[in-house]
């Protein structure tokens, strides 16, 4: 084939962009007056340094030059040559530091590069298509230095912004100052990334930085999540932001929003996306799916999505300036996993400031928006406070660690994958099965009865501890008609909790209005536990959640943080939740896997991003043809794997006796003897349908009903750096801190040394010094160890530190302690009724707090609502003072 000359690409492939810009294409002619000219591509426009290929003539004056070169050139190269013909414009009214126009660009008809030459700190890159008329007319006018002047000088004092969300929102406005056009925002979940851009994009739009927004997310649901947050934050005291700027959004499903709000968000009108005008300041919120479909058609690509494709969704021809700000919500997921992923075409149309949001960056998500401007993770947002701590248990099961195996002999149920029919079989010969196979290709009902029964103990001592049963979230293996293994743990969950089926749901695709079931474990006591595989892996806000059940093998990390982050939140129903706990149904490997995690991880995409016939494409176009045929081999080498019986059949035609093993070691070896005769036998368009769509074997389930489990289980202490201990290695550890350290923690030396000198402020130094230590000494990490080693329950801190220090010392739960207390303790007179009741009061205060302060009489409910201090006091004549003070030294004798 031969080379297409410049003048062929001019012709072919840029005029034809340029008039679909816009712009009307006429040559340039020596004495015309450009006064009469606008909305014009000039071509061959003389300048003092040679003529440009095209100069772009606005309002009669020249505002951009365009250099052109053939398709086999790349356009990046000679961008320069097209800032030597800006510097050679004459008569123009423009001068940017010797250049005479705004803006250029170079293109070979396929790639176009931009410069906005206005700021030295501008960046060239490629823009997906050429500026219209309006859109140069408008950044004519514009006044990004100034808005960002005025961004800057702006105090952030929003009182119900974070601290560690001011600074997000300083350093996504330091890097668009700093001319910045992507880049990332990395927040650990549950740390409110939403509100923080919905902040940011009121501060954004406020100043004129940004005036067009398009808020992205990948599901309805999200999208109408982000709806409310816009619509509820207050962007000034007393107006809501969609008070202040429109907030628009794609059409939603009365299922979409709770059931008691009255929210009807506002449908986007179609002329804001195709006819920008510089006047226009609103906020999109809608779904990557339906702006592809406005960008490409119906048939683009959606990888394995399962969100409903919006119906009223149409292609439209929507311009690259219809958005200054795109923000892209939990960017980790598919639209930036690979390089020809449409829906980072998508991103790619606009010519805008993107901004990616994120939990979990990983090295596709960094090689888009190209640098984490702001980063705020897990361990800062626990040690401030804002999110919570996990503990794990380690369950061992001898299925999950080591897969089944069947005896010759014993028999199994079939269940068929296509039918649900199940018959019984008895094996004929002894066949093991790993543990990558368990739930895919065989099941123990045995062992998932007893894993949940551990789970159950575990709930059980919760609700003892706490007063309420945990919110139990399962991650299941799959969901699979006839074969599901989250519609197995359900039923027998069912059995195990024995709390009717109410207790016990499946919330994933496939249950009728999945978005109303979530909705429901999040806000009703029903259901208690929910078994999910994927669904609610992200993006689902269920702060009350205190279990997260792990009998899903996960080797994604991306995966692994965002189940984990379902349970990070602080909970709202219940203020006092401190933690949650994972349980690890895989004898703590998964933890131990993933506990090295690096923030930056290099996953491949999930998908393949070529098709097989793409592949044996780029091998006959002698694209990498080495790399090429090695993918080509083991692709063939995969459908050997995976192909039917009738399948080689099939393939016979092609393939001696169907032996797509044998043809594909061979492959190399024949490609190198006769490439083109090999590749007739692959280009052929009935084979090539064969390769994507030849049958595959029957599935089935074998039920291994005889296979017995062995179950056990045992909670994994962590330090601060996510190293796990053994009970006696963490109790010697806490022996060892004790005993060198009293002179650090004043608590430590009161309890040892100085018992009269324990109060209320002494106890919340000790807590607050224990937990901060390398070693995450809390009461609960404390209490779990005494528990394994000494299997004593609920042991109290004095007690454990005082062991600590000196192993004779007896441990105590509180109750036991304050019941020691008062029987030492009797007061010198018999009690009155008034008095009685105080003290029982006071009894209960102690239990749980461990010491009692004057402070505590008018600020603890139970006590400052009958009177607080000045009744208490003078129902004991005066003598509460003398009697506190004996209280705590008893208390910590």
């Amino acid at each position: 084939m031969s080379e297409e000359p410049e003048v062929v690409t001019r012709k072919k492939r840029i005029d034809p962009q340029l008039r679909a810009a816009g712009w009307t294409i006429a040559p340039y002619q020596a004495g015309m007056d450009l006064s009469r000219y606008s909305r014009y591509a000039l071509e061959e426009f003389p300048t003092t340094n040679g003529p440009a290929d095209y100069a772009l003539c606005l309002d009669g004056k020249i505002v951009a030059v365009i250099e052109a070169k053939k398709l086999t050139l790349g356009p990046q190269n000679v961008l320069t040559q097209a800032e030597r013909y800006a510097q050679g414009i004459s008569g123009s009214p423009f001068n940017y530091s010797g250049f005479r126009v705004p803006f250029i660009y170079s293109t070979n008809g396929e790639i176009i590069w931009y410069h906005d030459l206005r700021n030295s700190l501008n960046r060239s890159s490629t823009v997906s298509h050429f500026h219209t008329p309006d859109a140069l007319a408008e950044r004519l006018k514009d006044k990004f230095e100034s808005s960002c002047q005025h961004l800057f000088e702006w105090e952030n004092v929003h009182p119900m912004i974070r601290p560690y969300q001011a600074e997000a929102n300083a350093a996504i406005e330091q890097a668009i100052r700093d001319r910045k056009r992507q880049m990332l925002v990395a927040m650990a979940t549950g740390t409110g990334k939403t509100y923080t851009m919905v902040n940011e994009t009121f501060r954004l739009m406020e100043s004129g930085v940004a005036k067009r927004i398009l808020f992205l997310v990948d599901r309805r649901a999200l999208a109408a999540q982000a709806v409310k947050a816009f619509a509820s934050f207050e962007a000034r005291p007393g107006l809501k932001f969609d008070k202040s700027y429109e907030v628009y959004s794609q059409r939603f499903f009365r299922e979409d929003f709770e059931e008691e709000e009255k929210f009807d968000p506002k449908v986007l009108p179609s002329n804001y996306l195709l006819e920008p005008k510089p006047g226009l300041a609103f906020v999109y919120v809608c779904t990557i799916q339906r702006m592809t479909i406005n960008l490409f058609g119906r048939n683009a690509v959606f990888g394995s999505s399962d969100e409903p494709i919006d119906e009223d969704a149409e292609q439209m021809d929507i311009p690259i300036h219809a958005f200054d700000l795109i923000i892209a919500d939990e960017c980790h997921r598919g639209y930036t996993a690979a390089e020809q992923s449409v829906w980072r075409k998508t991103l790619d149309h606009f010519d805008a400031i993107k901004i990616g949001l994120t939990a979990t960056p990983a090295a596709h998500t960094m090689a888009y928006f190209r640098e984490i401007v702001y980063k705020y993770d897990y361990a800062r947002a626990v040690r401030e406070g804002f999110l919570v701590d996990y503990d794990a248990v380690a369950l061992d099961s001898n299925v999950r660690m080591n897969g089944i195996f069947l005896q010759a002999g014993e028999q199994v149920g079939v269940i068929d994958a296509s039918s649900g029919a199940q018959s019984f079989d008895n094996m004929e010969d002894e066949r093991q099965f790993d543990t990558t196979e368990v739930e895919r290709s065989i099941t123990s009902p045995d062992s998932n009865r007893k894993i949940l029964s551990e789970i159950r103990k575990y709930a059980e001592e919760h609700e003892q501890r706490f007063g309420r049963f945990p919110k139990i979230l399962i991650f299941a293996v799959n969901d699979l008609s006839h074969t599901s293994h989250a519609d197995q743990l359900v039923d027998i969950a069912r059995d195990v909790f024995g709390k009717g089926d109410s207790f016990v749901q499946k919330i994933t695709g496939k249950v009728d209005r999945p978005l109303q079931h979530i909705r429901e474990f999040r806000n009703r006591p029903m259901p208690a536990v929910v078994v999910t595989v994927d669904m609610l892996s992200t993006g689902v806000d269920i702060p009350d959640l205190e279990f997260i059940v792990f009998l899903r093998p996960v080797k994604s990390r991306i995966l692994f943080e965002q189940m984990l982050g379902r349970g990070t939140r602080r909970g709202e129903r219940c203020p006092d939740k401190s933690h949650f706990v994972v349980f690890d149904c895989f004898g703590g490997t998964l933890l131990d896997y993933f506990r090295q995690a690096t923030g930056i991880t290099a996953e491949p995409p999930e998908k393949e991003t070529r098709s097989i016939v793409q592949v044996i494409k780029d091998v006959w176009d002698n694209r990498d043809r080495d790399y090429n045929i090695r993918v080509l081999v083991r692709r063939l080498q995969r459908i050997d794997k995976e192909m039917s019986g009738h399948a080689r059949d099939l393939f016979a035609a092609y393939v001696p006796l169907g032996d797509l093993k044998r043809y594909a070691s061979d492959l190399t070896h024949a490609l190198g003897q006769d490439f083109t005769g090999t590749m007739t036998l692959l280009r052929n368009p009935a084979c090539q349908d064969l390769l994507l769509h030849y049958p595959r074997p029957e599935r089935s389930l074998l039920v291994a009903y005889e296979n017995v489990d062995t179950v056990s289980s045992r909670y994994l202490i962590r330090d601060s750096a996510g190293h796990e201990y053994k009970p006696e290695d963490y109790l010697t550890a806490f022996s060892t801190f004790v005993k060198e350290n009293p002179e650090h923690i004043e608590a430590i030396r009161i309890l040892l040394d100085r018992p009269k000198d324990w109060g209320t402020d002494a106890l919340s130094e000790l807590k607050q010094k224990l937990a901060a230590t390398r070693y995450r000494f809390t009461v609960e990490n404390l209490q779990m160890a005494h528990k394994v080693r000494y299997n004593k329950a609920l042991v109290d801190i004095i007690s454990m530190v005082k062991h600590a220090a000196r192993e004779e010392e007896p441990l105590c739960t509180a109750e036991q302690r304050i019941h020691r207390v008062f029987d030492k303790m009797s007061l010198a007179t018999s009690l009155t009724p008034e008095q009685q009741q105080w003290l029982d009061k006071i009894r209960e205060h102690l239990i749980a707090n461990l010491s009692i302060s004057k402070d505590d009489f008018d600020s603890i409910p139970i006590f400052a609502n009958v009177g607080g201090w000045g009744k208490a006091n003078r129902v004991f004549d005066g003598q509460l003072p003398d009697l506190i003070r004996q209280w705590n030294e008893a208390i910590a004798a």
